[in-house]
């Protein structure tokens, strides 16, 4: 098993972060300019190339 370094660790985090919704409120608030997030991924299409 190999061990993740703290750098690593914390860009995953921050990967992990992003790749949620958009808030339904944030949706009505721009009506409906903004309708997905972009950052969004899925674990099987787009890989994540972070290294060391």
């Amino acid at each position: 098993m190999s061990k993740k370094s703290k750098l690593k660790k914390m860009r995953l985090g921050n990967k992990l972060k992003q790749n949620k919704r958009i808030p339904v409120l944030a949706m009505l608030r721009t009506h409906r300019r903004v309708q997905y997030n972009k950052f969004q991924r899925d674990w099987r299409r787009r890989k994540l190339r972070i290294s060391d």
